[in-house]
């Protein structure tokens, strides 16, 4: 069977607090391949940390469930979808907006999508009450200027 995608994987995990990391560590790793700089990299890692927490906190309301990761790869594009058969989000409008949260009582910043939007070049939250939510999240590795500033460094060290 031929993948349309150039790799992909697949994870799920229990909706425990723990696995946050695990969860970041595992796409940043998958993604590696794609020689990403430290900040595209750190932009990923940082995404895929709020997603998943924003499922830990919100989807299961204090019981356990499952979240799951896919990620592909296509040339140098990242599409990472990380999803949840939780309570769903009743109005994904008012979700997005800065500061919003159903958990003031938590101290949550309510900043999750907002920061999700800043370091993904696409995000697109899919949810139904009472069936899940999905996040689907895009970033392009711009390998162009990955060669270009190892070339400077070549430079560098060979003057």
């Amino acid at each position: 069977m031929k993948s349309k995608y150039d790799n992909e994987m697949e994870l799920k995990f229990i909706s425990k607090s723990n696995n946050e990391a695990f969860a970041r560590v595992t796409v940043a790793a998958f993604v590696a391949q794609l020689d990403p700089t430290i900040e595209e990299l750190s932009d990923i890692k940082t995404a895929v940390s709020e997603a998943v927490t924003n499922c830990i906190v919100h989807a299961y309301e204090n019981t356990e469930g499952s979240i799951k990761i896919k990620a592909t790869l296509l040339k140098n594009v990242v599409e990472i979808e990380i999803s949840d058969n939780g309570r769903g989000i009743e109005d994904i409008e008012l979700a997005r907006k800065p500061l919003y949260t159903t958990k003031g009582n938590l101290e949550r910043s309510g900043m999750g999508f907002t920061i999700m939007e800043s370091f993904m070049d696409k995000v697109e939250i899919h949810s139904v009450v009472g069936i899940g939510t999905k996040i689907v999240m895009k970033k392009e590795i711009k390998k162009e200027e990955n060669n270009e500033i190892i070339e400077e460094e070549k430079n560098a060290l060979l003057n």
